[in-house]
């Protein structure tokens, strides 16, 4: 009669091969242990204008407004377009960039010196 020992430790050795040699589950957790970085998203809100000149004044007050209300708002990328055309919207502010990177809070194509955000923003550029 043969000895089965050496038989079995062959078959549990396969096994252990199958299974990678421990007893865990073939499907692992996340690789990515850390949160993944804020991403940036845009709302869209709709409102009613008699015209686009309206519009680009209800647009800015609106900006503005909730810029005051959540600073973590990022005004200058802020854009007005029809509702039924938003491939042609148009930026709100300037945003220009200034000598100690700041960007001009003031309205788009506007004249004069460009304005930090805040009272008593740095200006600079050519003024009028």
């Amino acid at each position: 009669m043969r000895d089965e020992r050496a038989a079995e430790r062959r078959r549990q050795g396969a096994l252990a091969g199958l299974r990678g040699g421990r007893e865990q589950p073939l499907i692992g957790g996340p690789r990515r242990a850390a949160a993944r970085p804020p991403r940036f998203f845009t709302v869209h809100l709709g409102f009613a204008a008699a015209e686009p000149a309206v519009a680009r004044e209800l647009a800015v007050a609106y900006a503005e407004a909730l810029g005051l209300l959540r600073p973590e708002l990022a005004l200058g990328a802020a854009a007005l377009s029809p509702a039924d055309a938003w491939h042609r919207a148009e930026r709100l502010f300037c945003g220009a960039v200034g000598p100690d990177g700041e960007r001009c809070a003031d309205v788009a194509d506007h004249p004069g010196f460009h304005h930090a955000p805040g009272p008593g923003g740095l200006g600079w550029g050519d003024g009028d």
